[in-house]
């Protein structure tokens, strides 16, 4: 695929049984803003971004990942990308129409190779929404998602031809042989990475903060609230970004980051970094030491969602 129809990330959905406790954490302690709730389902904004929201919750009785939601530049680009999809062999859940989540717009899901939902979407009406201040300690906006697939290169694969993704880096171990491949649909060093794991999930979802210091600030808020931290604070090396990751909940992972590197698309050359060299884990070297107990975390359980698309 040569043209790229996909502009950016625009929000991770999330089923949950625990639907009071996760509203309560993402609108609370994580500082999200709560802009729309319907029986069992809620809409959270960042602060800094004009989407609609970033992350929606839906109570269900098995915890899955609803959807990941794409933007795209016009509904011409959606019906092409559509078209190409179709013509690809993939799966289509519904035809390209009118979408009645916040903010309207024009769009349509589809499966992925793994049977993640995916939604692509045009014409969405921008959020008001404000500058983030100095030591505000809030996401700005989402950052990016990384999941899991028991096949990561296939997976890439899939999203380069079907979606137009490149590859920017790749994390490694000599032994294993590749673990992770970060994808972009922009300038921005990932807006996806693709982790191998044991079964298909989510792996995390990224919130991008004003700053180094609003990074810490949030950090140190998270901790105190007593929300289990996993792994941070400390900067990768792909991506050059800072990270601190911790449990939902749910027992999802989620993360705040900043300073995710923007690349010169013309000049840049995919590295593998090899992780059992700790600094291209964590260039600072203040994080606990990437283990086991991290990595097992991060798997996540088995998404009961897979093939099967959300009720809304």
């Amino acid at each position: 695929m040569d043209a790229r129809l996909l502009t950016h990330l625009r929000h991770v959905d999330l089923a949950v049984p625990d639907y009071d406790k996760q509203l309560e954490f993402y609108a609370g302690v994580w500082g999200l803003t709560k802009v729309a709730e319907d029986s069992g389902i809620s809409f959270l904004a960042a602060e800094g971004s004009p989407e609609q929201y970033i992350v929606r919750l839906r109570k269900a009785q098995e915890k899955r990942l609803d959807l990941i939601s794409y933007g795209a530049a016009n509904p011409a680009d959606v019906d092409t990308l559509a078209e190409q999809l179709l013509a690809g062999g993939m799966q289509l859940i519904g035809q390209p129409g009118k979408l009645d989540t916040p903010g309207g717009g024009y769009g349509f899901r589809f499966f992925d190779i793994d049977g993640r939902t995916i939604e692509v979407s045009s014409d969405v009406e921008a959020r008001r929404h404000r500058r983030v201040e100095e030591k505000e300690s809030i996401p700005v906006r989402l950052s990016h998602v990384v999941l899991n697939s028991t096949d990561p290169s296939a997976t890439r694969a899939w999203y380069e031809r079907h979606l137009g993704f490149r590859l920017s880096d790749t994390l490694s171990i000599p032994h294993m042989g590749e673990l992770m491949h970060f994808m972009r649909i922009s300038s921005q060093h990932h807006s996806m990475a693709i982790a191998r794991g044991p079964h298909t999930s989510l792996q995390h979802i990224s919130f991008e903060m004003r700053g180094i210091d609003e990074y810490m600030r949030g950090s140190g808020r998270v901790m105190r609230s007593g929300a289990r931290k996993i792994w941070g604070p400390g900067r990768h090396m792909a991506g050059d970004n800072t990270f601190t990751y911790f449990l939902d909940p749910n027992g999802n992972t989620v993360e705040y980051t900043t300073e995710l590197e923007e690349l010169d698309e013309d000049t840049w050359h995919p590295h593998i970094y090899d992780i059992t060299q700790p600094e291209n884990s964590d260039q600072w070297g203040t994080a606990n030491p990437m283990n086991e107990m991290v990595g097992k975390e991060m798997q996540n359980d088995v998404d009961h969602g897979v093939f099967v698309a959300p009720p809304v």
